[in-house]
């Protein structure tokens, strides 16, 4: 599925047109994108939480050569999935 899809599939959901879907999800990514931004955690009951977690710096190889490179250290979002959506998921 892509943001097209989503759009689609939130406008037939929420009976809305598609326009009003679309600013909707792009309201909904901004207000995640912000939230992360100021390294708040977004909760979303039922579905999961976004975080950002820190990545130390560290040695990697580059597959084609074989030559040790530095990993330069990053922040990184992490999604742990809610209990509802893991169920949802282990009875499809």
């Amino acid at each position: 599925m892509n943001k097209s899809d989503l759009i689609e599939a939130i406008s037939l959901e929420a009976d809305v047109p598609k326009a009003a879907a679309k600013r909707i999800l792009n309201a909904a990514t901004r207000a995640i994108n912000n939230s992360l931004t100021n390294g708040e955690c977004v909760s979303l009951v039922g579905f999961g939480t976004f975080s950002v977690k820190s990545r130390s710096a560290r040695t990697g190889r580059n597959p084609k050569t074989g030559t040790s490179i530095q990993i330069a250290a990053a922040n990184t979002i992490h999604f742990k999935p809610g209990k509802t959506l893991k169920t949802f998921i282990n009875t499809k």
